[in-house]
């Protein structure tokens, strides 16, 4: 069994991968020494992948909303119980979730990692679905639908989204619509399934104190086809590169306003591999120069009580979308958005500050190695990036490569006003 082995001497790390003859990917990030074990069978699959050409056809397919989420649920549905009740007989703690790019199924355990791992292999590969079992999970997922449109937080999130797309499915709800979910049938999830739950679109991802080559072993007896195939296209609506809108609000019950502010980029389709981590580790470096914890800006905000601790930021950049968001509680989220825009025309007319660029790379490189220290976050992060084509460890050579020139140049193009939206949740 030939697998490849990359080594980080630098910061004593090492990956060992494998490429399954269906195309699946397996990744094994050795931790010795340590108690816990955790692995992950993931799909390149989530709710922005909802129209798309099989492999082999020519025609495009629109499934509803909700589907890949949908899925997920009926996953853990097998003819002989439930995989949840599975797992906790061995001992091990298991979830699932799905985001807008990819579904995650995962397990952390101390004991039993073969047993558990044979379990996680076999129950993603085994669907068992029903008419009957599609009816009853429609009137589960529909409560969940419905708490998420009563949560605040949930709502001004979207509608940040929504102010930034007006077609893009990253708006929508990861969970879909009641209408959209009421048309999916038994027959729709089983294609989508063929589809994007085939090896070559997955990952295998295994961190903890394990033997490679065990783990490699497992996954070549346990997958169930040799067959490869080609890669799944995925169809996305031509979107402006202006605001769909510059603010949206809405009316919930909330004791303090909660707002979002941010920007629609669009510069993503020019990144690719290494370059989206560049492009990444930049925008969230200079969201912390503008407003992070130790700016004078948030100190200027959280005295004049504009801003609290539930203030955080966050930059998502994907294949086909891109943004920034920051916000929080704010008892005046229109005075935080201007004072925001006030910042960035004054680093625009003054330049930014190589010291403080310095000071803050530093700190957020700590923060990256500190992760290395956690079966968890190795895992979820690794399975993040891994569908964009580069691993969490490309990062360390970003830090000790990206300049104070780069930094600038992407400030130019990401901090654009014209295309901030503010997200406001009102009583």
């Amino acid at each position: 069994m030939k697998f490849e082995t990359i080594e980080y001497k630098k910061y004593d790390e090492i990956i060992y991968s494998y490429e399954h003859s269906s195309g699946l990917k397996c990744v094994v990030i050795p931790k010795k020494g340590y108690y816990k074990k955790y692995a992950t069978f993931s799909t390149q699959y989530g709710s922005v992948d909802n129209e798309f050409i099989i492999p082999g056809e020519r025609t495009k397919t629109r499934v509803p909303d909700g589907i890949a989420h949908f899925l997920e649920h009926k996953l853990f549905e097998q003819k002989d119980g439930n995989v949840m009740d599975k797992f906790a007989a061995l001992g091990s703690r298991s979830n699932a979730f799905t985001s807008f790019n990819q579904t995650v199924y995962l397990f952390s355990c101390t004991d039993l990692f073969k047993e558990n791992f044979d379990l996680l292999l076999n129950f993603v590969q085994n669907p068992y679905i029903t008419e009957e079992s599609v009816e009853k999970e429609k009137a589960i997922i529909g409560q969940e639908i419905n708490m998420y449109r009563d949560d605040p937080g949930w709502r001004v999130t979207f509608n940040l989204l929504e102010a930034f797309y007006e077609k893009h499915p990253v708006k929508l709800d990861i969970a879909g619509s009641i209408e959209s979910i009421s048309k999916i049938t038994k027959d729709t999830l089983y294609s989508c399934y063929e589809t994007f739950y085939h090896p070559s679109n997955m990952v295998v991802t295994v961190v903890g104190d394990v033997d490679h080559k065990q783990v490699f072993e497992q996954v070549e007896k346990n997958i169930r086809t040799n067959k490869k195939l080609s890669e799944i296209e995925r169809i996305f609506p031509q979107e402006s590169d202006s605001l769909n809108r510059e603010y949206v609000e809405q009316n919930m019950s909330v004791p303090t306003p909660l707002f979002f502010t941010g920007f629609k980029d669009n510069n993503f389709s020019e990144l690719k591999g290494v370059e989206i981590l560049k492009y990444d580790l930049a925008v969230n470096l200079l969201l912390a120069m503008i407003m992070g914890k130790s700016s004078g800006l948030y100190t200027k905000l959280y005295d004049k009580g504009l801003i609290n601790s539930t203030f955080d930021m966050e930059f998502s950049i994907e294949k086909s979308y891109a943004y920034s968001a920051m916000g929080g509680e704010s008892k005046n989220p229109e005075a935080v958005r201007d004072s925001i825009v006030k910042e960035i025309r004054k680093l625009q007319d003054n330049g930014l500050d190589p010291q403080v660029f310095d000071r803050l790379l530093k700190a957020s490189k700590g923060r990256f190695l500190r992760k290395l220290n956690s079966v968890e976050s190795i895992s979820r992060t690794f399975v993040n990036l891994f569908f964009k084509g580069v691993t969490m460890f490309d990062y360390l050579n970003v830090y000790d490569t990206i300049s104070f020139d780069y930094i600038t140049d992407v400030f130019d193009k990401h901090f654009d006003v014209d295309r901030m939206a503010l997200s406001v949740v009102k009583g």
